[in-house]
């Protein structure tokens, strides 16, 4: 974990309630895709966390959506605006059991951690492909983004308003994948987990008090006990999640 403060360099709404913000400064906290980071905002006591989408160079991508007052607030942060972080958080996704095909499944703010991701195992050769599940058509983003990547993309709306009418696992059939990399709500996760035959990495989504594991506040049930989803997580393996009841 370090404390930096980081640069708005461009905030701007990309679909329904979603966000792209653009930061500079000291990034090398950041290592590997699936981490997150901790903004502090102003007028509010715990920090907010939002998955890193991008990084390169001394540029920091993150996308997140308008769900509470904090996030409401991020939308006035224009450029120039600096912003106290905590960077480097969290266990991010390991590339090397991905295999030859990795999927990659992200449902709503549960894409964006995917991208930096897809990108690092493009360039390791790998054929990506990527489901992006949505509520609606207004919701989608980031299509076009994997697409450009060079990855063979299927997107799902339950509303059947846009591509595949149903949810991710409804898209599971037009792949052969050799991994699974997913982020996105519980209910989504399990889903993955019921029908998916190969090993895989699933990134949580909990509410964090500290963010850094201090708390406890976050924890998943495991094969070996409790793991904190802000230190041992956001990524866990596949294999070893127990779900609860």
């Amino acid at each position: 974990m370090k404390r930096t403060v980081l640069t708005v360099q461009k905030n701007e709404p990309i679909a329904k309630n979603v966000w792209k913000m653009t930061l500079s400064g000291d990034l090398s906290g950041i290592e590997r895709p699936g981490q997150f980071v901790n903004l502090r905002l102003d007028g509010f006591y715990l920090r907010r966390p939002i998955s890193v989408c991008d990084k390169e160079g001394d540029a920091l991508t993150l996308i997140y959506k308008t769900v509470g007052d904090g996030t409401r607030a991020m939308t006035d942060y224009g450029e120039g605006k600096e912003i106290d972080c905590l960077v480097g958080l969290g266990n991010g996704y390991d590339e090397k059991d991905a295999g030859d095909r990795p999927l990659l499944v992200g449902g709503g703010v549960g894409v964006p951690p995917l991208f930096w991701l897809a990108r690092r195992l493009i360039a390791e050769g790998k054929k990506v492909a990527a489901i992006l599940g949505f509520n609606t058509r207004d919701e989608v983003f980031y299509e076009d983004e994997f697409r450009a990547l060079g990855c063979n993309v299927a997107v799902t709306t339950v509303d059947g308003s846009y591509g595949t009418k149903g949810f991710v696992t409804d898209a599971l059939s037009g792949f052969d994948f050799t991994y699974l990399y997913a982020c996105g709500p519980e209910p989504m996760l399990r889903a993955l987990y019921r029908v998916a035959k190969v090993g895989g990495q699933f990134s949580f989504e909990r509410r964090m008090g500290c963010g850094f594991g201090a708390c406890m506040g976050c924890t998943c049930k495991t094969i070996a006990g409790n793991k904190r989803i802000c230190r041992e997580g956001p990524v866990l393996k596949r294999e070893e999640i127990l779900w609860e009841d």
